[in-house]
């Protein structure tokens, strides 16, 4: 039996393997590639997970789509390098939890995926002996992550594209820092002129004698290891067999497809909450069963979450049997009324969110920042609506309150601690290069650099 395969949710593109998936990033028809199939792990698999700790986890459920692709032996050394951080898992009150994604180097849920990207890439180029540029664009903490976990390794250019008026000057830092292989770009302009200005790169004729691939959550790699982080928390929180309700707080949405990858393998969920911010495209069409993307997207105080159009709503619409095009455009509706049984998703104000971190602070002592209180008004709306019954939940908090100290002062009045991590970043020079919301010129700039 050979590797397991990826196909575009384009469905024009030939099936590839893992290796050839991740160092494509999108896919040459513009879809985005998603396994052809699911591999399932039993029950009896996933209760093992009580007792593991998180690399192990991780090497088991990725090993099922590196199979024939990584020996096991380099993935498992793989996920003991990259997994060296705690995941807290904090009880707030009866059976629910909030799971801390920012203990990583860049103090974002982010670091999972680029520090086994960075090393799956690391170990195809090897094999491969390629050169790559990897394009990315971020809405405050991809960036970061990515330009950390690449930071250095051989064969691998990185240029982010970021939008300057919508990153906290924390984000913006924490990938303005750093050199070599590294280059940052501010536009003036939207998080959706940098990821349309990546997404034309991807296909521009002119760009093809550049090797490109992508490292955000266009890029399969991205998705595949933000799945383990479900396996683990319910492995701490759920009785075996038992369904877990996890709240995601959703812009892109490959952090919620994660939980779906989960799911597809066998992880029982009861229900994933998928709220948005003010970008209310998918809420919106998983009431009416009619999709708009917002262009402009709208700037809100839960920055990372700036999407009109959501990438990964494309691999969501597959899973449910539909199929929509990189422009939005549905060709095949999917199953939605299974996809509303599954999937709940409300838009929360910038009003709403300072008023819930306030009070959960208040309340619990339990410190949000904007994005994590998303999830965390996302989960009482879905509370609202329908009943949760005795089963645990996990409200999962994205970045460390520290990268936003201006809101979190302005709202419940003093400033987060800083790890030492940031704090030795924010005292570093910057040097990044700047530019307008204008393809022309950055294919341009693509071309010198690769002069």
């Amino acid at each position: 039996m050979g590797p397991l395969l990826f196909r575009s949710t384009n469905l024009q593109s030939p099936a590839v393997n893992l290796r050839d998936a991740m160092l494509t990033g999108q896919a040459p028809d513009r879809g985005l590639y998603f396994p052809e199939k699911f591999p399932c792990l039993a029950p009896e698999e996933i209760a093992a997970f009580t007792n593991l700790p998180y690399h192990e986890i991780a090497f088991r459920v990725l090993s099922r789509f590196t199979a024939g692709v990584v020996p096991d032996e380099a993935l498992a050394a793989m996920c003991r390098e990259a997994y060296n951080f705690v995941i807290p898992l904090e009880k707030t009150y009866d059976r629910i939890h909030v799971m801390r994604l920012d203990q990583g180097p860049t103090a974002s849920f982010k670091d999972f995926a680029a520090q086994m990207m960075a090393r799956l890439f690391g170990y195809f180029l090897r094999e491969t002996g390629q050169q790559l540029t990897i394009l990315t664009a971020t809405s405050g903490d991809t960036g970061a992550a990515v330009a950390h976990a690449f930071h250095n390794i051989p064969g691998v250019r990185v240029i982010v594209l970021f939008p300057f008026d919508e990153v906290s000057r924390s984000q913006r830092k924490m990938m303005t820092t750093l050199s070599d292989n590294v280059r940052t770009v501010a536009i003036d302009g939207k998080f959706d002129d940098c990821q349309a200005m990546v997404k034309r790169a991807f296909a521009d004729p002119e760009l093809k004698h550049i090797p490109l691939s992508s490292a955000n959550s266009i890029n399969i790699g991205r998705l595949l290891p933000q799945s383990v982080y479900y396996f683990y928390a319910a492995s701490r929180v759920a009785q075996p067999g038992e369904p877990t309700v996890f709240a995601v707080p959703s812009g892109n949405f490959g952090d919620m497809m994660g939980a779906v990858v989960a799911k597809q393998m066998g992880l029982p969920i009861k229900k994933l909450i998928a709220p948005v911010n003010s970008n209310d495209a998918f809420p919106k069409f998983l009431e009416t069963a009619h999709y708009e993307k917002i262009s402009p997207s709208r700037n809100a105080v839960s920055n990372a979450m700036n999407v009109g159009h959501p990438s990964n709503l494309a691999r969501l619409v597959a899973v449910y049997g539909g199929r929509m095009d990189e422009t939005g455009k549905i060709h095949q509706m999917p199953d939605l009324a299974a996809m509303r049984r599954d999937v709940f998703s409300s838009s929360v104000s910038d009003e709403r969110t300072r008023e819930t971190i306030r009070e959960v602070w208040n309340k619990y002592g339990l410190l949000l920042e904007a994005h994590g209180a998303v999830a965390w008004r996302g989960f009482l709306d879905w509370l609202a609506v329908e009943p949760m019954g005795d089963v645990p939940a996990v409200i999962l908090e994205t970045a460390n309150p520290a990268k936003f100290p201006e809101e979190i002062e302005k709202t419940i009045g003093f400033s987060p601690d800083v790890p030492a991590t940031m704090e030795a970043m924010n005292q570093m020079p910057e040097d990044f290069d700047r530019m307008g919301a204008n393809y022309d010129a950055f294919r341009k700039y693509l071309l010198e650099k690769h002069a």
